[in-house]
């Protein structure tokens, strides 16, 4: 896995295409920075074309629906561009608004609801959410390493820092309880480390 192709830039193109405007939270980073940096932590790891592939779209769903494009569309293009192995990956790893009977969940059942899912989820998708929660726990470590007020940087998260701190806990403690094992969970171990630290 050489971390570029044709595949791999039609993903970057198609994610591109959907998380433009879009920046990182607090920042004016553009949000394909995310992705990019998921890729790049999945290829280090030499995963395979369809797992980066994944890691570069796994925000589309969550993130892109608005006017004109619904989920069922957006998830019907990665289908379809890209394969079911990738989409299976992405939906495992996004979080969902409504449970199988439609009821509306909240943010605390988001999270349990992705944990929970987890359990079910292929390697290209456990693979997909460490690299994810570990490019993000190093985004706000690195954050708060470069300012005085460190407030600013757990204001952004609704649940603040202990909320936060406990989510990316929980991930880790998540992946281990469900199997993988997976060197990556000992670099986002440390990270999560990191922040109970901060």
């Amino acid at each position: 896995m050489t971390g570029y192709s044709d595949r791999i830039n039609h993903a970057f193109a198609f994610a591109a295409k959907h998380h433009d405007q879009q920046v990182r939270k607090g920042t004016r980073l553009p949000y394909l920075t995310h992705p990019a940096n998921v890729a790049i932590i999945l290829t280090r790891y030499g995963c395979s074309e369809d797992t980066v592939v994944a890691g570069i779209l796994h925000d589309v769903v969550e993130d892109c629906v608005r006017e004109g494009m619904t989920r069922e569309m957006l998830e019907e293009r990665i289908g379809r561009k890209f394969g079911n192995t990738v989409l299976n990956a992405v939906l495992a790893v996004t979080q969902r608004k409504h449970d199988d009977d439609g009821i509306e969940l909240s943010s605390d059942d988001r999270k349990a609801d992705y944990l929970e899912r987890l359990g079910r989820a292929d390697g290209e998708a456990l693979w997909v959410c460490a690299a994810d929660k570990l490019h993000n726990a190093n985004s706000v470590l690195s954050d708060l390493r470069r300012t005085a007020f460190p407030e600013t940087v757990w204001g952004r998260f609704a649940a603040g820092r202990e909320g936060t701190v406990r989510w990316y806990r929980r991930v880790v403690d998540r992946l281990r309880e469900v199997g993988f094992h997976a060197p990556i969970v000992d670099e986002l171990e440390a990270a999560a480390l990191g922040l109970e630290q901060a």
